[in-house]
């Protein structure tokens, strides 16, 4: 067989040499990393991205609310619509207007009074004996004899025999103590600050209202406290504001308050024993009590039973009115402080 060949020209082959597998190699690479950064992108656009937008946004809205809250700032916060402690209102220092701002509440409106004129404050200055209740005014026990008092001889006396008589007074019993009602119990702690000076009447009409409103109150000493008001008058007040229930809460009061000095009574209570006792229930609308507990005592268990018993007796109470029952709901937590002084 002859072989034939042309000088000069070289012999192709197909194997891929040096220079095509670096182009190779190459291409693949840059063919994974346009993979790999369009998937991170996918990845980032999935994941990623809402992420950093929903904070963005967020953001965004807080700079606009603060922006917002410093070019309308909020009203200051208004105080509590309904003061938390009653206090009793002299009838002589009911008035029409509500005071600003009366951490009372009672069934009269009332404006701070005194008979100091020495100070412009709220509080006026009271001269009494006892800093545990808030009371203005001075207010005997009333007591009712058991018996109907036999009617007198009719038989006409001599004035000589009028005047060697002495006459025949009923004996005051010793003051038992005071209660008060609130939600938180506020205590005045204060200094006293000598005898009060009372003015004297000028007339027998005036004389005769002064004693009627005073036997209208309930029984109990007026507190003692520093102070002095603007309001110059011959009784004492503080400011107080009507509500729809004082009148029911005076009511509710004056019944537990009897029963307690009934109570102590029959039970021959010694009156040398001295603190306090705090019970909490619930006064439903329909008078009844519930949740009854005794808080605090300091004057042992068989009186702070007794205080329990002045709340429990009487029930149910009266049914609240319908103005009281729209403002408070079907119940309402009350708390009651009985002091033993």
């Amino acid at each position: 067989m002859v072989r034939m060949s042309v000088p000069g020209q070289q012999e192709l082959s197909l194997r891929p040499g040096r220079f095509e597998y670096k182009r190779l190699v190459w291409a693949l690479v840059i063919s994974l990393a346009l993979h790999g950064v369009g998937y991170s992108g996918y990845e980032f656009t999935r994941k990623v991205l809402p992420v950093w937008m929903a904070r963005v946004k967020f953001l965004a809205a807080l700079a606009h609310a603060l922006q917002a809250q410093k070019q309308n700032p909020p009203p200051p916060p208004q105080p509590t619509s309904v003061p938390l402690v009653f206090v009793e209102v002299n009838p002589q220092a009911a008035t029409a207007e509500a005071p600003k701002d009366a951490k009372y509440y009672s069934s009269q409106n009332s404006k701070a009074a005194d008979a100091s004129n020495k100070a412009d404050t709220d509080t006026p200055e009271i001269k009494g004996e006892q800093d545990k209740v808030v009371k203005t005014e001075d207010a005997p026990r009333k007591f009712t004899p058991l018996q109907p008092t036999p009617a007198p001889p009719k038989e006409e006396k001599t004035e000589l025999a009028k005047e060697n008589k002495p006459a025949e007074q009923a004996k005051p019993k010793p003051k038992i103590g005071d209660l008060a009602m609130a939600k938180p119990t506020t205590e005045l702690q204060q200094p006293d600050s000598g005898r009060d000076e009372h003015t004297r009447p000028r007339t027998i009409a005036e004389a005769k209202m002064r004693q009627a409103q005073n036997n209208n109150m309930m029984p109990g000493q007026k507190m003692k406290q520093d102070g002095g008001v603007r309001n110059h008058q011959d009784f004492h007040a503080v400011n107080a504001r009507v509500t729809g229930f004082g009148e029911y809460d005076r009511a509710f009061i004056e019944a537990v308050e009897e029963h307690w000095f009934s109570l102590l009574d029959d039970r021959n209570y010694a009156y040398d024993r001295t603190g306090k006792v705090v019970l909490q229930f619930r006064l439903t609308y329909d008078g009844r009590v519930t949740d009854m507990e005794i808080v605090q005592t300091t004057v042992g268990q068989t009186l702070a039973y007794l205080c329990q018993l002045a709340v429990m007796d009487n029930v149910p109470y009266e049914r609240w009115p319908s103005d009281m029952r729209r403002e408070l709901g079907d119940s309402r937590n009350v708390q009651f402080t009985f002091y033993y002084y």
